[in-house]
């Protein structure tokens, strides 16, 4: 396995930030006196923040806008990014030997690059990463490939030499359709999901303080 360059997803990747992600939504619903269906999380998590705000002014038939929506989700998760979030176990050692390595590494995310910045900065990790693409910024999500070719054409590197490192069966099948090396990174929120990803991904990390396998 040689790698020339690393891409990150970031939330249940480097940061533990999954469990409030879950409840976002329903929390939001619920603030507003409405009751949120079984399974919202699951929906919400396959789409940006922005598409995921338009699904439940139409689904649940909200007066607010998206806008308004999405300013309401990020007053909800913005204390937890700047104040509580913490990375994952043994994230900082794994990033530091990939520097060393002389590994250039970015990070893709379907998330808030303000709050995402927030929280690296604050977990003293920001300084290893040479950019950071989203989504939002893309119009575009994970199941395309082009927030990962963007990411790639940024390190200047095929597909083939870059590995992407993701928590999500359907984010692990995006990347390795398009050629990347895959890594899929085990997570709480992704457990029902687990053995598929450990069999779509080309490797497959149990904990950043553990080794690899494939």
């Amino acid at each position: 396995m040689t790698l020339k360059g690393a891409i990150f997803d970031a939330d249940g990747v480097l940061i533990d930030s999954m469990p409030i992600w879950d409840d976002l939504g329903a929390r939001y619903l619920r603030g507003l006196g409405v009751v949120p269906e079984e399974g919202l999380s699951v929906e919400l998590f396959r789409l940006s923040i922005e598409q995921g705000c338009e699904y439940m002014r139409k689904h649940y038939g909200l007066a607010q806008s998206a806008d308004e929506i999405r300013a309401g989700l990020l007053g909800i998760v913005g204390g937890f990014y700047r104040h509580e979030v913490r990375l994952k176990p043994g994230v900082s050692e794994f990033l530091a030997a990939m520097k060393a390595r002389g590994v250039p590494m970015v990070i893709a995310t379907a998330g808030d690059r303000e709050l995402l910045t927030s929280a690296l900065e604050r977990n003293g990790i920001a300084g290893y990463f040479a950019g950071i693409f989203t989504c939002t910024e893309l119009h575009t999500t994970k199941h395309d490939p082009d927030i990962y070719m963007a990411c790639a054409g940024f390190l200047g590197l095929k597909p083939g030499d870059v590995g992407v490192f993701e928590d999500s069966l359907f984010a692990v099948e995006t990347a390795k359709r398009a050629g990347f090396m895959t890594f899929g990174v085990e997570d709480d929120a992704s457990r029902n999901d687990r053995e598929r990803i450990r069999s779509a991904a080309d490797y497959y990390i149990e904990s950043f303080r553990g080794g690899i396998t494939e």
